[in-house]
């Protein structure tokens, strides 16, 4: 009996429908429990059904007749363009004009230190290399262990310390340190 049902037609239809799917990994599954992630989604990536403007801007029926109500001509939007970079001009000029007078109040300090002490003035305009280190350093990184030699190595010459707590107007939550001694460096 079951060769006869396998030789009808019908028998493989129904077997073929009672048969899942194999490639069922990729299908879009229930979403189960809390739909929060759902509606989030559908609010920030709304389909784009054109039928009514989207929250967050996707896609708006009426974005022709607001921009031309906004700017009722080509003139107008570059007028508006012109001004636009002219106030771009203008804050780039203040920024300019504000950098400039710093430079020169800087340039004032370093000449008057060279009129007061040479010496200083060669040294503050020193340039270094942040790869090179004195042979006090090298010898130095040779007794280290892995972590402080990784705080050696990491310290670049002539930038603000990483390792120096920031400032701040209330003391810390787990109080003083007293044990904390700084890493030493030579100089």
């Amino acid at each position: 009996m079951s060769t006869s049902l396998l030789a009808s037609g019908k028998a493989k239809l129904v077997f073929r429908i009672s048969q899942k799917p194999i490639r069922c990994y990729a299908a879009k599954g229930e979403p189960a429990g809390d739909p929060k992630k759902e509606i989030i989604r559908r609010a920030l990536y709304p389909s784009n059904v054109r039928n009514r403007p989207s929250p967050t801007g996707t896609w708006r029926p009426d974005v022709g007749r607001a921009l031309q109500h906004a700017i009722p001509s080509v003139q107008a939007h570059h007028t508006i363009e012109r001004a636009w970079l002219l106030h771009q001009r203008h804050l780039r000029k203040k920024r300019d004009a504000e950098l400039a007078k710093k430079f020169e109040c800087m340039k004032k300090a370093m000449d008057e230190l060279e009129k007061i002490d040479s010496r200083l003035y060669m040294e503050a305009n020193k340039g270094e290399d942040p790869r090179a280190r004195s042979q006090v350093e090298v010898e130095l990184a040779k007794t280290l262990k892995g972590s402080e030699k990784k705080t050696l190595e990491a310290r670049i010459r002539g930038l603000f310390p990483r390792e120096l707590r920031i400032p701040t107007d209330t003391p810390p939550r787990t109080g003083w340190n007293y044990e904390w001694k700084p890493f030493p460096r030579p100089l």
